[in-house]
């Protein structure tokens, strides 16, 4: 996306969600969008099949047990 049509979708999207957006922050959160839509184009680009995702073997740690210093 070139930056003019960035901004438009970001001028359209904050007005649809009711998000005010002066014209400085509108450029910093198009400026974002286009740096996020080139990492997800980098990811799309690489040659990975689905076995190479380890999304699903991550475990989250267990929370430690809550101690407020009552008994």
């Amino acid at each position: 996306m070139d930056e003019a049509s960035v901004s438009r979708y970001v001028e359209a999207a904050a007005a649809l969600l009711g998000v005010p957006l002066d014209a400085d922050h509108a450029q910093r959160v198009g400026v974002h969008l286009q740096r996020t839509a080139a990492m997800a184009a980098l990811l799309e680009g690489a040659d990975m099949a689905p076995h190479d995702e380890l999304a699903e073997i991550y475990s989250p740690a267990a929370f430690p047990p809550f101690d407020d210093g009552h008994d």
